[in-house]
């Protein structure tokens, strides 16, 4: 049927001198703007993510067609407090779930023994992703002036994540595993390393005010290594497929969405300097040492049970310290964010005390979830966690209330090493660490090898328990003396 308005736009470009376009040519012009005529192959027509994707697969490609991710101008706002604290809580309830949830499918899929291995390798990993953050993500978030450049920081982690992986290697080797074993155990830690690679580029956007960005990417790349093993595993139940799947896709997850992310919407980076990238290794060693043992401290009672126990009993203990968990990964969603309006309250000598009571408030808040979490372990926890791995969990209820308490003492721990860090103390820590990791190898050598799983719960709580009071004992010393140095007369 003839359209008078075709007639008139066709007049309209004859006297302008523009050829005239075929009715197909228009057809496709609609098509590629969206308009009513070409519904059906138009956006509108698109998904809201679909959209989003094609938006950011565009831009990813003008970056690079252009040669720099870095000049593309931001686009996403700042200071969103309330996205931020939505997308954190996510990204980190995501990332703290990967571990339980695919030991639940491991166990369901393969068996105890096999998730007991893929447990142990995840002990592993996430020991050696500890080693590559190198205690840098509340220096660099707190690093308001940008003092060292995000280059440097990236140098920096880049190194330290090639080192942990040798190290994956080397340890593998002692161990003498198995060639199935071995490529679960470096396949998992591929995927751990992964994660810490992008926690550097994750601590760009929080120091940029862009948290949310972090979580998103957080979120994102955790599900997807969740996706992907399950798959692998559900069509051919080989565990070392599965992880060598889980390290493709967070590899893939960091080039395509991570890095090029915190490179977009963050300001350009001078370029690296030797000096720097030294003084993090240097400055931020004892933050490392101290963390790095902290969590040998927690892993000490798995290393142990390996050498002396079934890998059944690492699906166990893990099982059993995931309700604790949830303690320390809500703690964290409670300060992290907070970070850096600490590090602002305690620049300013007025608002000492303010500080001081955010401490007492977060410790209070770590006391009600270790009550809470108690409870409901006790009521509905250990019915849940018999169904949904397959394995009676009731004969584990006293270890599983210790180890509830062991994650109150855990969480605390955590928020006042963070706290220790903001204040810039933190070079005394590792001593007191050192103390509870000796003591930690004594108790598990000793209780693990005497009463199996109950020794290695009660070794793990009893660490923990002397950390915790020497680094009050600390932080009580370190405020005393800032009070005498502001006024001697004390």
């Amino acid at each position: 049927m003839h359209n008078p308005l075709d007639t008139l736009r066709t007049k309209i470009m004859a006297r302008r001198g523009a050829p005239a376009a075929s009715p197909a040519e228009r057809r496709r012009a609609r098509e590629a703007a969206g308009t009513p005529h070409g519904r059906g192959r138009g956006t509108r027509d698109q998904s809201c993510l679909a959209r989003l994707i094609n938006q950011w697969w565009n831009r990813l490609l003008d970056s690079v067609y252009r040669g720099s991710l870095s000049d593309s101008e931001a686009v996403y706002e700042t200071h969103c407090t309330k996205r931020d604290y939505v997308w954190n809580t996510a990204g980190t309830a995501v990332w703290g779930m990967v571990f339980p949830l695919l030991t639940i499918v491991a166990t369901q899929l393969v068996g105890t023994r096999g998730a007991g291995m893929f447990s142990m390798a995840f002990v592993l990993g996430t020991l050696l992703m500890i080693a590559a953050n190198y205690g840098l993500r509340t220096f660099q978030v707190s690093d308001v002036d940008e003092e060292i450049a995000f280059s440097s920081y990236q140098v920096n982690r880049w190194m330290t994540a090639a080192a942990a992986f040798l190290a994956a290697m080397l340890y593998c080797a002692i161990r003498d595993y198995t060639p199935y074993m071995a490529t679960i155990s470096l396949g998992v830690c591929a995927y751990k390393l992964v994660d810490g690679v992008a926690d550097v580029y994750e601590g760009r956007l929080q120091q940029a005010d862009k948290l949310y960005l972090a979580g998103i990417s957080q979120t994102l790349r955790s599900a997807a290594v969740c996706a992907a093993f399950a798959l692998i595993l559900l069509i051919g139940r080989n565990l070392a497929a599965a992880a060598i799947a889980m390290a493709v896709v967070a590899v893939a997850s960091l080039v395509l969405v991570t890095l090029p992310l915190a490179l977009l919407e963050t300001e350009k980076s001078r370029s690296p300097r030797a000096d720097e990238v030294i003084s993090l290794f240097h400055q931020c060693f004892p933050l490392f040492a101290a963390l790095f043992l902290f969590n040998l401290t927690e892993s000490a009672p798995k290393f142990v049970m390996e050498g002396a126990m079934s890998y059944d009993n690492q699906l166990f203990f893990n099982a059993l310290y995931f309700p604790a968990q949830g303690i320390l990964l809500e703690i964290g969603f409670v300060y992290k964010p907070q970070l850096l309006r600490l590090a602002s309250i305690w620049a300013n000598p007025r608002k000492r005390m303010r500080f001081d009571l955010i401490i007492l408030a977060v410790m209070g808040v770590v006391l009600a979830l270790s009550v809470l979490t108690a409870v409901m372990m006790g009521w509905i926890g250990i019915p849940l966690m018999s169904f949904f791995y397959g394995v009676d969990f009731e004969r584990f209820r006293v270890l599983a209330w210790l180890m509830v308490l062991a994650g109150g003492v855990t969480a605390a721990i955590d928020f006042l090493y963070a706290i220790i860090t903001v204040l810039r103390r933190q070079r005394a820590v590792m001593k007191l660490y050192l103390i509870a990791f000796a003591a930690s190898i004594g108790l598990s050598l000793v209780l693990v090898n005497l009463i199996g799983l109950t020794g290695a719960v009660a070794s793990y709580l009893g660490s923990m328990t002397l950390l915790l009071v020497l680094l009050i004992a600390h932080y009580t010393r370190i405020r005393r003396s800032i009070e005498r140095e502001r006024n001697p007369f004390l």
